[in-house]
């Protein structure tokens, strides 16, 4: 870790992001494919495709068991639903939506049913845009470790008993050393890693380690990282932006701190939901 230089950004930085081009439509921004919200996490779904919404994201589809399709139609209307049996999930379906977006989000509430690890496999094995791997798609992963390799190129997003889970290290060990276990799990898996912690960090196993200093304790509550996989996966899709993965991951931890310090200044640290942090994103 000696040769490794760390950086954080600043609002100056957010303020450096190319201005949306004028003459434009929906599909100049991007179409960002949720594949999120098993039967009863719906909200999951939801949260992560309004971060990616209010991130900029020209569309946003999710794809769904059809048990969620009500409840998510009501919450979101702006999003495309596509919705599956979550007995017998249509993989073809599934690598046919894939191929339509510009980025995809796979895991949150997720689950881990055969189902899950079905929707993981064809989403691992067919993408070709980047994805965000979150949530239960790590816990996926943590148990079937083959797949792993399949995520080369890509964003994985663990807390820290994520992290545990994939790594065999305690919480401890991970919590003591976030730079060097994000920078070595980076490097030899060939992604990014974003680790989160109350400093988040960003590593492609290269030389340089982002260190997120956006955010507070209000932000640790349920649906806050199915959040930040919304806005990670939009900064992906929006071409104008012109982003390498490592830079969407980075700047995405960075807006979505910063949205949280907007919410907690407003309604106290206490009071902070992931909802709030959603609506209060800012570029």
């Amino acid at each position: 870790m000696n040769n490794i230089s760390e950086f954080s950004y600043t609002e100056a930085d957010l303020a450096s992001l190319p201005p949306r081009p004028t003459r434009s439509n929906k599909g100049s921004f991007g179409r960002v494919l949720c594949v999120c919200g098993s039967y009863g996490m719906a909200g999951a779904a939801y949260l992560c495709a309004l971060g990616a919404y209010r991130t900029g994201a020209g569309l946003v589809e999710i794809f769904v068991p059809e048990e969620n399709r009500i409840i998510l139609q009501t919450l979101l209307p702006e999003a495309v639903l596509t919705v599956y049996d979550k007995n017998t999930p249509d993989t073809d379906l599934l690598q046919e939506r894939l191929t339509a977006c510009d980025a995809a989000v796979v895991g949150s509430g997720l689950g881990k049913s055969k189902t899950s690890l079905t929707l993981l496999k064809a989403v691992l094995k067919n993408t070709k845009v980047p994805t965000v791997i979150d949530a239960d798609a790590l816990n996926l992963i943590a148990e079937h470790p083959f797949l792993l390799k399949y995520a080369k190129g890509h964003i994985v997003t663990p807390h820290a008993g994520e992290m545990s889970r994939l790594t065999g290290l305690s919480i401890d060990e991970i919590l003591n050393n976030t730079k060097s276990v994000a920078h070595q799990f980076a490097e030899s898996n060939s992604l990014i890693c974003v680790l989160k912690d109350h400093n988040t960090v960003v590593s492609d196993g290269t030389d340089k380690i982002y260190l997120n200093r956006s955010g507070n304790s209000g932000m640790a509550t349920g649906g806050s990282g199915d959040v930040l996989a919304g806005v990670i996966a939009s900064l992906l899709a929006q071409r104008h932006l012109s982003l390498s993965p490592f830079e969407a991951a980075a700047f995405g931890v960075y807006i979505h701190g910063l949205a949280g310090d907007r919410t907690a200044k407003s309604l106290g640290e206490y009071a902070v939901m992931a909802t709030d942090i959603a609506n209060n994103i800012k570029i």
